[in-house]
């Protein structure tokens, strides 16, 4: 097996509830996580009551390519 290229050193701090902030490589300010529209709802989230952020299924699909 041949040696690993590559493993992220990624730290993600919990914050105020579903908000979470990512420091990934190569990026200069963190990045929040959160919730927003129907994942929001699916949760049970009221409208007004989080502050809307992508969500970690957003940036996996954008990684993907969509």
């Amino acid at each position: 097996m041949a040696d690993v290229a590559y493993r992220p050193e990624i730290v993600i701090e919990r914050l105020a509830g579903s908000i979470r902030r990512a420091h990934l490589p190569a990026e200069p300010e963190p990045v929040l996580f959160g919730t927003h529209g129907a994942v929001a709802e699916h949760y049970g989230r009221a409208p007004g009551t989080f502050e809307p952020h992508a969500t970690t299924l957003d940036y996996v699909i954008g990684a993907t390519g969509g």
